[in-house]
């Protein structure tokens, strides 16, 4: 792999309500999230891409069926890029996982078996490893807004944070090899010493 183009996946019924939802097959895309999604077709339309890869849950193949409508590109779905898994919060209130996040160090499993902060750091890092390992030049990966926040920073050198700043739905992020492979070794350093960093502002992510 040469380029990946990274992206959180178009509006979900669960932002509507900002519910945990971790569990495939998950909710679908709303009304906005699939012109959000032929947005982004629109925008990668002169780009070349060699695989589609996208998490389980159905608000991230739909984003890329999408993106990728026309295209006789092969998709690929990724466990390792799956939401953080919110343990006994499914189904529940972002907020209330947030509220139980904030107060809690990344190390920590939470209640009913949610995924800790390092665990997820981990998880995402092997995903990253299966994909640089890829022959296709140029890949479209659609997750989540946890592990595109996570990756985008570490690629810039930066940890994770106890809060998350947001990142829009259906917008690219465009990483190169040695960015992939500078996240996926931050990220897995990371994980086995973690600590988050609060040293910049903060704001709470989503979905």
């Amino acid at each position: 792999m040469k380029l990946l183009i990274l992206v959180r996946h178009a509006h979900a019924a669960s932002n509507v309500t900002s519910a945990v939802n971790s569990v495939p097959p998950g909710d679908g895309l709303t009304a906005t999230g699939m012109e959000q999604s032929e947005e982004l077709a629109r925008l990668l339309s002169a780009e070349t891409i060699d695989r589609g890869v996208s998490s389980r849950l159905l608000r991230a193949t739909a984003t890329l069926e999408i993106a990728l409508a026309g295209r006789h590109v092969p998709r690929t779905e990724e466990p390792l890029l799956d939401e953080i898994g919110f343990g006994a919060f499914e189904g529940g209130s972002l907020d209330a996982y947030h509220v139980w996040a904030w107060g809690h160090g990344p190390a920590v499993a939470g209640p009913g078996g949610a995924e800790s902060r390092a665990g997820a750091a981990a998880r995402i890092a092997a995903g990253l490893d299966s994909l640089l390992a890829r022959r296709e030049e140029t890949i479209l990966a659609v997750t989540h807004g946890l592990p595109v926040r996570y990756v985008v920073d570490a690629a810039g050198g930066r940890s994770p944070r106890r809060r998350l700043t947001p990142v829009s739905h259906a917008t690219p992020f465009r990483l190169e090899h040695d960015e992939v492979e500078r996240a996926a070794a931050l990220l897995r350093a990371w994980s086995l010493d973690p600590a988050f960093d609060d040293a910049e502002r903060n704001t709470p992510f989503g979905g």
